[in-house]
């Protein structure tokens, strides 16, 4: 189907308008109830507070009404008009109108704590009680930040005309508490600087609460009552932030009746009565409860239309479209019997094509680059295995047309010392003229650039056979293209060569020796060509430079004895067939490669070796005195143990591995997702390495082994007869029970059922 998936696009378009149609009006529904419902969230909340405040209004008359009672009280009326007498009490009467007070407080909450001063008796008067001193009463009953004298001066002294003492701490038997005060002077026409009485009622902040519980409570806001100079008369739920910020905020418009403010919907409230101004805040999320109830089924009901719709659109396409693909396919690019279609195929392909293209241009241009790689590393003697330098060469497509010949160093002189960046430019334009003049004379010859001013050039064939290179030809060879450069470019050229290696694994030796050849040929200025065999080699040093020594460690670390042996007899010729060494410089090659040994011990995997110690001993025993021979036994016979040793770790950690995989199959076998990729990424991996290691160790592919495990349990499902196949399918790991059915077969030869009959009969 993508191959004409402009066909199926068109119609599931078309599915798609038509279904986004009806989707825009559910969410132009949507908003216009969401919009709906938050109007009226705020107008409940604001309603709310309204009846909340007329409710305490109320009760703030109730308490004005008991003073207007009071007022008229004949008792009382007697009592504050009786002149005082010392030591002289009026008890009767003022017992009589202490047993009249306990009756007020009984209807109204607000009234639960009041108290009359009569100033001529210098009593205070509560329901059931009598404090003749009124000291003793402020014992009791007391405000945390008013003193008794302020207390006297500010509430008894002072005349009260309907009068509110705004919220503060006050402190009785039952504990602390606050509480605001209502206060009028009796009678209640007093203008004067004192009264005959004063009335006194508190009242509880918990009572005035209570009338405002529905705000708080159910929706978790907060309420905040101030008076007309500003001075808080209740508040619960919000903080002193909250009070400032409403108070001082320039942004926050207290004349309005509802607004959002730090995503809460603050409702103010101003009593016409007593100026009493109410604001309360409800959370937004409290209040869009209910809207985000509806957006939340909104979202669901549209969101599962459109899913399903999409789902139905899809089908439809798919059906639709399907006679349209199999008449493109009957007919192929001829037909024209759907334009658009084949018009999209058509650009389709081209544009494959140009990326095809493009990207073979690409791989072309970065072909010499990992050419010069390749070759830079088989020089440096980066490459453990002949195995390994052939797969290299292969993946570069280097070239390496035979196993031996002849490594050379060919040097432009008369720029040593210069690296100016005309010199380095110079010097770029004569090697492109060196490789050009090369190849011009020897045909495709690897070669890699050393440096500013070198080449190293391999001249590689079979060992024998037409086109074999040959000392002589090369020696002519090279001659001719120094004369020839001198010639047309005046460039100055010299060559150093190898001694003949006979396999690719030894040319980084044949590398080191050109190298060797050519410092040699600069110190004592010999001819163009210079030759490794012909160079006069000084005896009285041995030949053990770090580069092998380390190449041999990594040989032996990786456990390849067969390169180990090669780098070993090699060293073994440089220092006793082409060297003549004295007694002392064999001493010291002895406890040189002695110590090579001795730093391979150092390495984490024979470290943790507990075969390890016999090996140890073996190399500590090496006696440099010994001769040639025996010392050469001893270090191979060494080096077998080692590689043996890193064979037997690597064989442990493939099978541990193996393990592993085997245990994740076990676990996860009913997986219809798992695969090699999964397995894989499981174990950190590449999926090649784990699908040959499993093959190597076992025998068998992976996913053979997983079919295998699958089929064994699907085998004792079916023996216990209590699933269906479709379920036991699903149970092992298979999408379908077709598949699962086939599986079986294939493997047990016969289909579940009949393997299920079998097992009953």
């Amino acid at each position: 189907m993508p191959r004409y998936a402009s066909v199926f696009r068109n119609f599931l378009v078309s599915y798609i308008v038509i279904l986004i149609i009806p989707s825009i009006a559910g969410y132009m529904s949507y908003q216009t109830s969401i919009s709906v419902t938050e109007s009226i969230s705020i107008e409940n909340s604001v309603t709310q507070l309204q009846k909340s405040k007329e409710l305490l209004e109320r009760r703030i008359a109730e308490v004005e009404g008991f003073t207007r009672q009071l007022a008229i009280h004949n008792d009382l009326n007697l009592l504050m008009n009786e002149p005082p007498a010392k030591d002289k009490q009026n008890v009767f009467g003022i017992w009589r109108m202490m047993r009249d007070l306990t009756t007020f407080g009984q209807t109204n909450d607000f009234l639960r704590h009041f108290f009359i001063y009569l100033r001529n008796y210098d009593v205070v008067l509560t329901p059931g009680s009598a404090y003749f001193r009124p000291e003793h009463y402020y014992e009791n009953y007391r405000y945390e930040d008013l003193s008794l004298a302020d207390w006297k001066r500010t509430v008894l002294a002072a005349t009260h005309q309907n009068e509110m003492m705004p919220l503060r701490p006050f402190v009785t038997p039952n504990g602390r508490t606050s509480a605001i005060t209502y206060m009028q002077s009796l009678p209640l026409d007093s203008f004067g600087d004192t009264s005959p009485a004063v009335v006194v009622v508190i009242i509880d902040q918990k009572s005035i609460l209570g009338l405002l519980s529905g705000i708080t409570d159910v929706n978790g806001g907060w309420v905040h009552i101030v008076d007309a100079q500003g001075r808080t008369i209740s508040r619960q739920g919000d903080s002193d932030e909250i009070a400032d910020a409403l108070a001082n905020d320039p942004r926050f418009d207290g004349s309005r009746a509802s607004q959002f403010y730090r995503d809460e919907l603050v409702v103010t409230i101003r009593s016409s009565k007593n100026g009493w101004v109410y604001h309360a805040g409800i959370p937004r999320a409290a209040l869009m409860e209910n809207a985000n109830q509806i957006k939340w089924i909104s979202w669901t009901v549209i969101g599962g239309a459109l899913a399903l719709g999409l789902l139905i659109g899809l089908a439809l396409a798919y059906r639709n479209s399907a006679p349209i693909h199999r008449l493109l396919t009957a007919f192929g690019q001829e037909t024209h019997a759907d334009r658009n279609a084949y018009d999209f195929l058509h650009g389709n392909i081209a544009e494959m094509i140009s990326n095809n293209g493009k990207l073979e241009t690409e791989l072309r241009r970065q072909r010499p680059l990992v050419r010069d790689a390749f070759f830079k590393r088989l020089i440096a003697g980066e490459f453990r295995t002949r195995e390994e330098i052939v797969a290299a060469a292969v993946q570069s497509n280097a070239g390496l047309s035979g196993s031996s010949g002849y490594a050379a160093i060919l040097q432009i002189d008369g720029y040593a010392g210069m690296d100016s960046v005309d010199i380095l430019n110079e010097l770029h334009a004569a090697r492109l003229v060196l490789k050009q003049s090369l190849h011009e004379m020897a045909g495709s010859v690897p070669m890699t650039d050393l440096g500013s001013d070198k080449l190293v050039a391999l001249f590689v064939s079979e060992e024998s056979g037409e086109g074999s290179y040959e000392q002589a030809q090369i020696d002519g060879m090279l001659g001719r293209l120094a004369e020839s450069l001198f010639r047309e470019y005046k460039i100055s050229m010299r060559a150093a060569a190898s001694a003949r290696f006979s396999s690719v694994t030894d040319i980084s030796h044949a590398y080191a020796q050109a190298k060797q050849t050519m410092e040699h040929a600069a110190a004592t200025g010999s001819e163009t060509v210079s030759w490794y065999g012909e160079m006069k080699l000084d005896s009285v040093t041995y030949y053990y430079p770090l580069d092998v020594e380390m190449r041999l460690i990594g040989t032996l670390r990786a456990g390849e004895i067969g390169e180990a042996r090669r780098i070993v007899e090699w060293l073994a010729e440089q220092n006793t067939v082409v060297r003549t060494l004295s007694a002392e410089m064999k001493h010291q090659l002895a406890l040189e490669m002695k110590g090579t040994l001795l730093k391979l011990l150092d390495q984490k995997m024979f470290t943790e070796s507990e075969s390890i110690e016999p090996i140890k001993n073996r190399i500590v025993a090496i006696h440099p005195g010994e001769t040639i021979e025996s010392l050469h036994e001893e270090i191979m016979a060494i080096m077998e143990a080692l590689c043996g040793l890193v064979a037997s770790k690597k064989n442990d950690q493939h099978v541990q591995l193996v393990e592993r995989l085997k245990a994740l199959v076990a676990e996860q076998y009913a997986n219809a997702n798992l695969s090699l990729y999964s397995l894989a990424e499981q174990v950190g991996r590449p999926e090649k390495y784990i699908s040959q290691l499993v093959k190597e160790v076992t025998g068998k592919n992976l996913s053979d082994y997983l079919e295998r495990i699958r089929i064994d349990q699907a085998a004792l499902l079916l023996k216990a007869n209590g699933h269906t196949i479709d379920d036991i399918a699903a149970r092992v790991g298979y999408n379908s029970s077709h598949s699962f059915r086939r599986a079986f077969k294939r493997v047990t030869g016969v289909s579940p059922s009949a393997y299920r009959q079998a097992a009953e009969a």
